[in-house]
């Protein structure tokens, strides 16, 4: 079955910077456009990023540009979010998700698969 597995959450301070990664299997990885989105207490999913096919192509939300860089590696069926700058807003749970195709990818109902998640906390 499709596992997305996430990783490298923690706290920090504001400021400081993290890596996530997304571990992917069970699915053709290289046909799957990626995402980022995150939740935070009491609110929706927001979209924080995405990466097209081949990562030729990348987008992100107004609110981390500049600060977040999304990048995949197909050989090791992995999408990695590099947060820089973090902020005490950025505080949530961050979810990868995997959609088969390049479109719509900043709707979350969109997608096909989810991870389970990973927190990220900053503090003031």
């Amino acid at each position: 079955q499709v596992q997305l597995v996430e990783s490298g959450g923690g706290l920090v301070k504001a400021g400081g910077s993290l890596r996530l990664s997304c571990a992917a299997s069970g699915l053709t990885f290289r046909s799957y456009a990626m995402s980022w989105f995150r939740q935070a207490p009491g609110k929706g999913r927001e979209f924080v990023a995405a990466i097209t096919l081949s990562g030729s192509t990348t987008y992100y939300a107004d609110s981390v540009k500049g600060r977040f860089t999304i990048s995949r590696d197909n050989a090791k069926n992995t999408v990695y979010l590099g947060m820089n700058s973090l902020k005490p807003e950025d505080t949530a749970i961050y979810f990868c998700a995997a959609r088969n195709r390049v479109i719509d990818l900043t709707n979350p109902g969109k997608y096909d698969y989810w991870g389970q998640g990973t927190q990220v906390t900053v503090s003031s």
